[in-house]
């Protein structure tokens, strides 16, 4: 019977602790994020009145796609801040001081923060990963029209790649809007041996991997002899689209994960190598889930022990080491964009430091 009693004593106070937890975090999304709208508002009302942004526009295309996306993107120092405040607040009132007083273990108080922490971080994955990137393409072509239109890439200069096994293609520079090439080469190779070379003014995407050249010159190689072949216009196709080679660090948001695993795999193969900022987007998603859980952590372990400055401490204390994550997110993807660190290592490095003091407070934690 005494063991019955401690049982429903235990789901009983893991229900509490979910109910604070998640009830906090919902908490600290739309005091935050609220916030974050109005700030936003403020700031960029003149460039809607400017460019005749709509209401309905302004609310439904951007709005209700930049809500999710930031509180997607923030999820995981949202968690962090949740857990300070309600933990300090159970510590401040006595609460976790009577939870071990009976005997359940630090480690098992644990327990109701780790499934509320494994909530989040599912709900993070499937909107960070799948639901949210087709959002942010209506978001950021609102942005592009109304707020910014010089974020928008409209074209770009010496442009080299791989199309295929030996062949290789050159953009002198490419214009977007008219989807025309200039200065154009492609390259065909047998063994490091240079076959033929194209060379033209110009050339245009028709569709479905079809292009026109336009003044032309072919010269095909075989041996010491050579073969001249020039023209006005000719048809072709090749296994490129512009928004191959055209890229702007806002394309990243607008695809899936799969979508990122794919498009990264396809541009290594074709020599690019402005694809860190995918390389981070894809590992970033990863690494958020598991950040819920060691700013979980660090925020329990933190917040546990009542201390002399009460509750305000700790919540100072909270939003210095967020400030700190951020700060360390943000210069591991600067390293990483200029090519001097790993993307890989730049997005999980942050959940490296901070697993390291998470580990360290939760020995000190109190039992």
């Amino acid at each position: 019977m005494k063991q019955n009693n401690n049982l429903l004593v235990l789901k009983r106070l893991d229900r509490y602790i979910i109910k604070k937890f998640l009830g906090t975090y919902i908490f600290m999304i739309i005091l935050i994020i609220s916030i974050a709208v109005v700030f936003d508002i403020n700031e960029k009302i003149d460039k809607f009145m400017t460019n005749n942004a709509s209401l309905h526009d302004i609310i439904f295309h951007y709005y209700l796609n930049f809500i999710p996306f930031y509180t997607n993107l923030f999820s995981p120092l949202f968690v962090f801040l949740a857990v300070i405040f309600f933990t300090s607040k159970m510590a401040n009132n006595s609460e976790i001081i009577a939870i071990l007083s009976n005997g359940i273990s630090f480690k098992r108080m644990m327990k109701p923060y780790m499934i509320s922490a494994l909530v989040i971080a599912i709900i993070t994955l499937i909107f960070g990963s799948y639901l949210i990137p087709p959002a942010n393409a209506t978001r950021i072509e609102f942005e592009q029209t109304y707020i910014d239109p010089r974020k928008k890439k409209t074209g770009d200069r010496d442009i080299q790649f791989k199309v295929g096994p030996g062949t290789i293609v050159y953009f002198g520079n490419f214009d977007m809007p008219s989807k025309t090439g200039y200065q154009f080469s492609i390259d065909h190779f047998d063994s490091l041996q240079l076959v033929s070379r194209l060379t033209a003014q110009s050339i245009r995407y028709v569709s479905a991997f079809q292009w026109t050249i336009n003044d032309y010159q072919i010269r095909d190689f075989d041996g010491l002899k050579e073969t001249i072949t020039q023209g006005s216009s000719i048809d072709t196709t090749l296994q490129i689209v512009p928004n191959d080679f055209i890229i702007a660090n806002s394309d990243r948001q607008m695809m899936t994960s799969p979508q990122l695993r794919r498009y990264v795999k396809s541009q290594k193969e074709r020599g690019m190598g402005n694809i860190q900022s995918f390389q981070i987007e894809y590992h970033s998603r990863i690494a958020s889930v598991f950040s819920a859980f060691i700013l979980t952590i660090i925020g329990a372990a933190l917040s546990a022990r009542k201390v002399k400055g009460g509750m305000g401490l700790n919540v100072g204390i909270g939003l210095a080491l967020s400030m700190a994550y951020i700060l360390f997110m943000t210069v591991s993807s600067t390293f990483a964009v200029k090519g001097s660190m790993s993307p890989f290592i730049a997005a999980w490095i942050p959940n490296v430091i901070f697993l390291i003091i998470a580990l360290y407070l939760y020995r000190r934690a109190p039992n």
